[in-house]
């Protein structure tokens, strides 16, 4: 889910299981449609009961060395908070949550992630939501 704060920076995690910052969101169960799961996670992670906004991109990638199998992200507007938003980390999985800019986004994200803010970002700006395909705009 894609948040930012009142001077547009982008709020990323820092799971304790990655060597990388991910958005705050996680895996479908069984039986559970994107955005709830987006909600669900976002209350697990980070303690925040928001409702998932619109859809800003959709993002199919194939199966890669890192994954063993194609999977589908979805991006959803969690909106704008206050950058000193009180949040509960669920410490069995984060070890931090912070800001950042766009640019500093992509020195800290996988290179999964990186397309996918940059196109949530132009879809919040234009209302149009972005079908990327391995990160590339499809």
């Amino acid at each position: 889910m894609l948040f930012t704060d009142f001077d547009d920076r982008v709020l990323i995690v820092k799971p304790n299981y990655r060597d990388y910052w991910l958005l705050p969101g996680g895996i479908v169960e069984a039986n559970e449609s994107p955005d709830l799961c987006a909600e669900r996670e976002v209350t697990e992670e980070l303690g925040l009961n928001v409702k998932s906004g619109p859809l800003l991109a959709i993002d199919w990638s194939p199966a890669s060395g890192i994954r063993p199998r194609a999977i589908t992200a979805y991006i959803f507007d969690g909106g704008t908070i206050a950058a000193d938003t009180p949040l509960a980390l669920q410490a069995e999985e984060l070890d931090e949550a912070r800001f950042v800019t766009a640019e500093q986004a992509g020195d800290l994200l996988s290179e999964f992630t990186v397309p996918r803010v940059h196109a949530a970002l132009a879809a919040r700006r234009d209302g149009h939501a972005r079908y990327l395909h391995g990160g590339n705009l499809h």
